[in-house]
């Protein structure tokens, strides 16, 4: 059997100096294909590329009549190119024309080859072209011959990446790697963003292709991949993730970067005549075009993996410790990651953060929290976005609606600018409102105080006119660090937080963990229905260290000041009694040796399971202040998880049963003199708030960005019509279960801007 003449390593150096000639790129595509035919013992070398509209266009060919350049065109899975292009694996045959997939083109002229082999030209397992060998004799091409030709079509995928060919043919041709995309995720934090990629962990940039010497090289490659395991085997035995889900990801990580097929894949590449980095991309580019045609959501998570190890290797070749880059950040950046912890997005320049796109992460996520806290636009689970942008792209990221347009066009880029402009323009309205008292049309006054979570959050109650924070969830900083924090370290933060806010009160929530919300150094307790199992207040009350620590820790940092504390997710007037025992112990603990205390104390707690609305009156008479958790008392009141995308829209917090059950806890409330505030994201919606305060709400805690849109409803709304309206409507007998609409209607008709 004929081998390639001179072997790979001499086509790759011939193909490198064509590359460097100062030539027209038709010229150079012309050159390329007479240097593969000569060097494959072929009589045709041709090169198809994909354009934009999904059709594969002869680019050159030596051996086919060079008229079909630029005419022929076949659409993915048409013809034999067209289904290397759709599977984007290879294909060697001895008898071409009996395939069923082979489709005869008259103006080729290649109906007298009978052998072909055919490769695709890959990028970060993307299909951008197919490079094709053909011979006139039946012959069988060996596994050197196609991984040869493998080879020399990364050489041309780089040329087709660079946007080169762009000047050649159709007018209208556009490589796929740099046309417009519009992708849809989900959204994660409200807001437009528009800037410019910045890719979390980002990719080595590998610009010599073509090795010098082969021995090296493989040495070279060797050494890269024993460095990588050890960091692999070194991060599981040191112990720091502990047993569990953690532990067991790092290992299958580990059984991927010792896979002897994925190492002799590697090898073979170098012998071919790459560099390392190159065969590394090369054997990636291979395994990626292949698990993104998988379905299978375990052999999806393979690709992740084969990422994450490919990216280590590539830095360690590249003799880069393998962390996140924040030099340089521009201006307008838009961060984008396969996935990231909530520390790793806090590294980050927060000034110039425009926009956050996620591969793998969901609303309920930690990073996600962290987001939204900080007012990012974000959109999640956008399938390989990582593989579709490089740094610098132009991106629009829509966090209301899940769209991120990649290299948006210009009709696109101004709507959604002049979107963020009006948004910018709001946004100045609304702090012009800042020092205006939130009080109705009919003069009724309307406390708004803010929810927060991280330090980065406090000076926005300055911005905003807030009265107080309302919500302060003390979980997130235990979630943005890598151990437990012991009591020096949360009082410390705690009385950062008083001092970032001198004068305003502040109500924590002890923490509120489990279910979606699991510390990364806990071992994550296994549930059938996590959302109604052990979490928040049931945990506090179960490791009763972990409570009286953060109880100790508010304590000592409120010496002197007014200090809320408010228990999460109580079910039952027990449950509250028991918590507010460990605050007097500890209370008296400190008393006993001589603490400071808080100069006021009050200890309240949250209504947000259903038991709850049948014991008011007992919570009232016990606790200090309630306060209401939307998010959860609505999810359980329909039973109806809200992250689970099939039912968390099915059901509208603006229904007749949400508002009669908050309009109880209202006059429960009301009778008993207890002091009641709403923190749930209900309250942070202009529509939703002028309902609350129809029923009787006077108390809202909400996100900074809402603060404003909700006081400027305030102001212009006569309470008392709107009252009898609303009123009317809940406790109508219509069956309607919505009120939406109408309320809509309503606002409409007064010029109440929601």
């Amino acid at each position: 059997m004929r081998g390639p003449i001179g072997g790979p390593r001499l086509l790759l150096r011939r193909l490198r100096e064509v590359m460097a000639e100062p030539i027209s790129p038709q010229e150079r595509l012309d050159k390329i294909v007479v240097h593969i035919a000569a060097n494959m013992v072929a009589e045709v070398c041709s090169v198809y590329v994909l354009r934009a509209d999904g059709r594969l266009e002869l680019f050159a060919t030596e051996g086919l009549n060079r008229e079909a350049v630029h005419l022929t065109t076949m659409r993915k899975g048409e013809g034999l190119v067209g289904l290397i292009a759709e599977t984007a694996e290879p294909l060697a045959l001895a008898d071409a024309q009996h395939h069923p997939s082979f489709s005869y083109r008259p103006e080729t002229g290649e109906e007298i080859y009978s052998s072909f082999l055919g490769v695709p030209i890959l990028r970060g397992g993307n299909t951008l072209g197919v490079l094709v060998v053909q011979n006139r004799v039946r012959r069988l091409y060996s596994e050197e011959e196609v991984e040869a030709l493998q080879t020399t079509a990364m050489l041309l995928a780089e040329m087709v990446a660079s946007g080169e060919l762009q000047a050649i043919g159709l007018l209208d041709t556009e490589i796929p790697l740099h046309r417009p995309l519009a992708l849809r995720g989900v959204p994660i934090a409200e807001g437009v963003g528009l800037g410019h990629v910045v890719l979390h962990e980002p990719r080595v940039v590998v610009k010599q292709l073509v090795a010098e010497d082969v021995k090296t090289e493989t040495e070279r490659l060797d050494a890269a991949i024993d460095a990588v395991r050890e960091t692999i085997d070194q991060l599981i035995e040191r112990g720091d993730v502990g047993p569990g889900e953690h532990r067991e990801v790092l290992e299958a990580f580990r059984m991927f970067a010792y896979d002897r097929g994925w190492i002799r894949r590697l090898r073979e590449a170098v012998a071919t005549g790459l560099t390392a980095e190159a065969a590394v991309e090369r054997v990636q580019s291979d395994a990626r075009a292949k698990l993104q045609r998988q379905t299978d959501p375990y052999m999806r998570e393979r690709l992740h993996d084969l990422d994450d190890l490919t990216n280590r290797l590539l830095y360690q070749l590249a003799g880069r410790s393998f962390v996140t880059a924040h030099e340089d950040l521009p201006e307008n950046a838009i961060i984008v990651a396969r996935t990231m912890g909530p520390a790793a997005l806090l590294d980050y320049d927060r000034t110039k953060l425009r926009g956050l796109v996620l591969e793998d992460a969901g609303a309920s996520s930690h990073v996600a929290i962290v987001a939204r806290a900080l007012g990012i636009a974000t959109v999640g689970e956008v399938s390989d976005i990582v593989a579709f942008v490089e740094p610098g792209d132009a991106v629009i990221v829509d966090g209301t609606s899940g769209d991120v347009h990649v290299r948006p066009p210009p009709d696109i880029e101004h709507a959604y600018a002049e979107k963020a402009r009006l948004r910018a323009k709001r946004q100045e309205q609304y702090h012009k409102l800042r020092d205006k008292p939130a009080v109705t049309r009919d003069g009724v006054p309307i406390e708004l105080h803010m929810n927060a979570g991280l330090l980065v959050d406090l000076p926005h109650v300055e911005e905003t006119g807030a009265v107080s924070i309302g919500l302060f969830r003390t979980e997130l900083q235990f979630m943005i660090v890598s151990q437990f924090p012991n009591m020096r370290q949360q009082q410390a933060f705690y009385k950062a937080a008083f001092e970032a806010v001198p004068g305003k009160p502040i109500t924590f929530r002890t923490l509120d963990i489990g279910s979606d919300k699991v510390l990364p150094y806990m071992t994550k307790v296994e549930e059938e229905n996590p959302a109604l199992g052990w979490r928040a207040i049931r945990i506090g009350l179960d490791r009763p260290a972990l409570l009286r620590m953060q109880l100790r820790a508010l304590l000592r940092a409120g010496a002197g000041r007014e200090l809320r504390i408010m228990f999460p997710m109580i079910a039952t007037v027990a449950e509250f009694e028991k918590a507010k025992a460990f605050a007097e112990r500890e209370v008296a603990y400190l008393t006993r040796h001589d603490h400071r205390l808080p100069s006021d104390l009050k200890l309240g707690a949250m209504v947000e399971v259903p038991a709850l609305l049948w014991q008011l009156e007992e919570i009232c008479t016990r606790a200090d202040f309630l306060s209401v958790g939307t998010n959860d008392l609505v999810q359980y009141l329909f039973a109806a998880d809200r992250d689970n995308k099939r039912v968390s829209s099915r059901f509208d917090p603006l229904s007749t049963p949400v508002l009669r059950a908050l309009k109880i806890v209202v006059e429960k409330a009301a009778k008993a003199g207890t002091p009641l505030t709403l923190c749930g994201e209900m309250g942070s919606k202009p529509v939703e708030a002028l309902a609350l305060m129809a029923i009787g709400y006077r108390s809202l805690s909400m996100s900074p960005a809402a603060i404003g849109p909700v006081k400027a409803m305030i102001l212009a709304t006569d309470l008392g019509a709107a009252a009898r309206y609303v009123n009317e409507l809940v406790e109508g007998r219509d069956g309607a279960h919505s009120l939406r609409d109408a309320l809509i209607r309503y606002a409409g008709a007064h010029r109440i801007p929601v």
